[in-house]
């Protein structure tokens, strides 16, 4: 599928979206709002390839035990101690490996640029994965849409935008984080989550790399 293909970046859109809540703390809502069910129809729709993925994260989430879940929330994401994957980009991009870093501050100038505001009800840093796939959402949705109004100048804007966050952000920093995350969880819905965010952020690093 062409990568600057319409249908093709409104469901790399969704699946952008769809695995941003992922990172957050797991809930019944999941099922309810039949939040894997929307992930396999996007997956699918992006690469055919990861059907089976999306297919077993969503298995994965149905047959587990929610304190299990939230057990292994907390132990990968959270701490307090010997928090084995934390969520935030300036722990893998910053020498400190500490929060709050240059590339924290980098993130947000490109937020701005790109008109993503953080929600008074987010809690965390703008760098946790979930952010950052909100805002990787926000320019696929925003460049689906420039190219279907025919706006070249502004489906450029967004598209470099969107390079500059997979290039000096999400895609550099991702890659680390999932594979500590795959190589701590004990649940298998957080080591599938792992796979599939990683791929997911691989291939868009890739469909930056060949504009």
């Amino acid at each position: 599928m062409p990568v600057d293909d319409f249908d093709s970046i409104a469901a790399r859109a969704d699946l952008a979206r769809l695995l941003a809540a992922c990172y957050y703390q797991p809930g019944p809502e999941f099922a309810e709002e039949k939040v894997f069910d929307a992930i396999l129809q996007a997956a699918s729709a992006v690469d055919e390839r990861w059907a089976p993925a999306a297919r077993r994260l969503g298995a994965a989430f149905a047959s587990a035990d929610l304190q299990d879940l939230l057990v292994d929330y907390t132990r990968l994401f959270i701490g307090p101690v010997g928090t084995l994957a934390r969520p935030y980009g300036s722990v893998w991009l910053d020498e400190r490996q500490t929060l709050m870093q240059d590339s924290t501050r980098a993130v947000v100038a490109l937020y701005l640029e790109g008109g993503f505001e953080i929600t008074e009800d987010f809690r965390d840093l703008p760098d946790h994965v979930a952010a950052e796939l909100e805002f990787l959402y926000l320019l696929l949705f925003r460049q689906a849409e420039a190219k279907r109004s025919c706006d070249a100048e502004a489906a450029a804007d967004y598209s470099g935008l969107h390079r500059r966050l997979l290039d000096e952000h999400l895609g550099r920093w991702v890659p680390p984080f999932v594979a500590a995350m795959r190589d701590g969880a004990e649940t298998e819905f957080f080591r599938e989550l792992a796979a599939l965010t990683g791929s997911f952020v691989d291939n868009e690093a890739a469909a930056a790399g060949r504009r």
